[in-house]
């Protein structure tokens, strides 16, 4: 069972995560990072070094957050891995908890 990364990861985008994935399974887009479940091995690192607790296994994500397993499998095919340690984005702090931003996540660099 992989993890899946979550709303709360949209507009904040902290890397903390990847840092510690021996799998290099995340993946990188403009305001959010996906997880692709072909790469996770269900390890438990991220969840636990994820600033925004965005990140959840596959199992226990939020009836509410559900499309999110399938975004994470579909943004991971097009975006590029990322494995290195980067800045959250500039308003990181004022997006954490915000809820429903689903309608913020860009798929593509503007």
């Amino acid at each position: 069972m992989a993890f899946v990364v979550t709303d709360n990861c949209i507009l904040c985008k902290y890397t903390d995560c990847v840092a510690v994935c021996p799998a290099d399974a995340f993946y990188e887009g403009p305001n959010f990072l996906v997880i692709n479940p072909d790469d996770c091995i269900d390890c438990d690192l991220c969840p636990i070094e994820c600033p925004a607790e965005a990140i959840y296994q596959e199992d226990s994500v939020p009836e509410d957050q559900k499309d999110f397993i399938k975004l994470n499998k579909e943004l991971a095919q097009v975006w590029p891995r990322i494995t290195d340690l980067k800045p959250p984005l500039d308003e990181a702090k004022k997006w954490d908890g915000v809820k429903n931003k689903i309608q913020y996540l860009k798929v593509e660099e503007d």
